[in-house]
Order: C-alpha cells, then structure tokens, then sequence
C-alpha cells in the first residue's frame, strides 16, 4: 500500500467497523486502527479490535483510554443500569452520550498527525439501535466542522469522514464482507459479552447481529453463552 494514501479507521471489535477496515484496505489505504478503552462492560471486544486489526493488516492499531464511565449515562458505561435484552422505543439506554464525537475527535486528531485525510467509522442508518450520532446529518455536521478546526483543513487538505456502510442492510454488510475475506468469527458484537467473548444472543446488538447472518444466508460464527 502506498503510504501516502493513509486513513485512520475507528475499529470497536465488531462486524461493521471490522467490515469498513476491510474496505478501506480493498481501497488500497495504508490502515491506521484507533480503538477505545472507555470504561465499556467488558473488554472482550478490544481483543477482538486487535485481533481484526492484525487479521486484516493494518499498519498501527492505538487504543486511546478514556473514562466515559465517570459519567456513566449509559448500560454500556454504568452496571447499575442493565442492558435490556427486549426492543424498547425510542433512543435505548446502550447509547453512550457523546460517544462518537469524542471518538471521532481523536481520530481527527491523530490522523493529522499522520498526515492522513481520511477517517474511516461503521455507522449505519439502516440496521441500527436508533442512536443520534449514527445518522448521515451528524456526521456532515462533524465533517464541516472538522475542516474548519484543523490546520490541515485551513491550509486546504480537506478531510473527509468515510461512512461506508451508512445505507446498508445488515445482511448486505455481511456480504460484502465475506467478499473481501472477513473472518466474523473474530469478532465481538454483544453488548454483554463474557470474558472469552461469548455473546449473549438476546441484546440488541446481538439480535441485529443474529437477522444479518440469516438475511445474507450463511452461517452464524458467532459463540454464545
């Protein structure tokens, strides 16, 4: 790959930014991984983030610690609240305040470091748990804001926010995939994983994860508990 071709892909360990990395590699870009130890339940899914990372060949693979936990909000960050295991309405308690815009600063952040101009992240609008900082308005919104808070921006290397799978169907993600050689295997979607990253296939994440395996017609590789 040529190194002047680099990203910056957020990788979480699960099956959507683990499918953008591969199409970002299938781009030819030279893959810089940036994952997060937030103070998230469990920390099988940052194996699972090196474990794809390495798998799929990426040049550098940073996890940033942060401590979103402080301010709890959210089942993903708080153990008082339990991670629901039925579909609710509205925004569900597994959204993490501000998630995404402090991930996605910190990748800005690095990727002018290196020199990189684009930022590669798995949302989705399609098959997703209703979260506001998945939609296409915000990540416009933070994209414009980028270019004008950097210097790569004001001197005029413009930076651009990939969302690769934003109107995708699960099962089309899957797919494609596979074509690009994922190993799903490796990676951990559950909300409420075990330490040996076993699922628990009644989350959200898990029953998202559960239809897009049948709807692209192959096997479910995925351990439960």
């Amino acid at each position: 790959m040529s190194s002047d071709k680099r990203a910056v892909i957020l990788v979480s360990g699960g099956l959507d930014s683990t499918t953008v990395l591969a199409m970002a590699r299938a781009q030819g870009y030279a893959c810089y991984t940036l994952s997060f130890d937030y103070g998230q339940r469990h920390r099988a899914e940052l194996l699972a983030a090196d474990r794809v990372s390495t798998a799929l060949g990426d040049v550098e693979h940073k996890v940033v610690n942060l401590n979103l936990d402080a301010i709890g909000g959210s089942a993903l960050t708080d153990t008082d609240i339990d991670v629901p295991e039925e579909e609710t309405e509205g925004i569900p308690v597994t959204y993490v305040p501000a998630r995404n815009t402090v991930f996605m600063s910190i990748a800005l952040g690095w990727a002018e470091v290196l020199g990189a101009q684009d930022i590669f992240i798995g949302v989705n609008a399609v098959d997703y748990s209703g979260y506001p900082d998945c939609r296409p308005e915000y990540i416009a919104a933070f994209e414009a804001m980028a270019n004008l808070a950097t210097r790569a921006g004001v001197e005029g290397q413009k930076l651009t926010i990939h969302t690769p799978l934003m109107d995708m169907g699960k099962g089309d993600i899957i797919a494609a995939g596979l074509d690009l050689g994922v190993d799903y295997s490796l990676t951990v979607s559950c909300y409420q994983a075990d330490a040996d990253g076993r699922a628990c296939g009644k989350c959200d994440s898990c029953r998202l994860r559960q239809q897009g395996f049948v709807d692209a017609g192959v096997a479910d590789p995925t351990r439960y508990y």
